[in-house]
């Protein structure tokens, strides 16, 4: 895993929590929190994050889907991906490329490292 990890990861460059917390203030990157419901409920969530559970992710970021989101608005989209720890962001990043979002990222360390930066949180 560690290796497929590394590969995925050499694709494009991820994004720590300060970083992305500028990006999603000055409107120059959407948040996308893929955690499950539970982590959600225990940890709170990012103000101004679309949650979007990981199952659901390709279905709802493809901006020619027709079951994407109202933000899903072009393949230059800037995604930033967060999950509680950084791991199952960086294989969901990889995949949003695939289907042609060239400037998908995730969040070093994800939700856990956006908490410990002192980053806000809603309950």
């Amino acid at each position: 895993m560690d290796e497929l990890l590394e590969r995925v990861r050499a694709d494009y460059q991820r994004i720590g929590a300060r970083e992305a917390y500028d990006a999603a203030r000055a409107g120059e990157a959407l948040l996308v929190d893929i955690r499950y419901a539970a982590l959600r409920e225990r940890d709170g969530l990012i103000p101004g994050a679309l949650v979007v559970e990981r199952n659901e992710l390709e279905w709802r970021l493809d901006p020619r889907g027709s079951h994407r989101v109202p933000e899903a608005t072009g393949h230059d989209l800037r995604i930033v991906v967060v999950c509680d720890e950084g791991y199952a962001s960086s294989l969901a990043a990889a995949s949003l490329h695939r289907l042609g979002l060239h400037r998908a990222t995730d969040l070093v360390g994800g939700f856990q490292a956006w908490r410990a930066a002192g980053l806000p949180v809603t309950r």
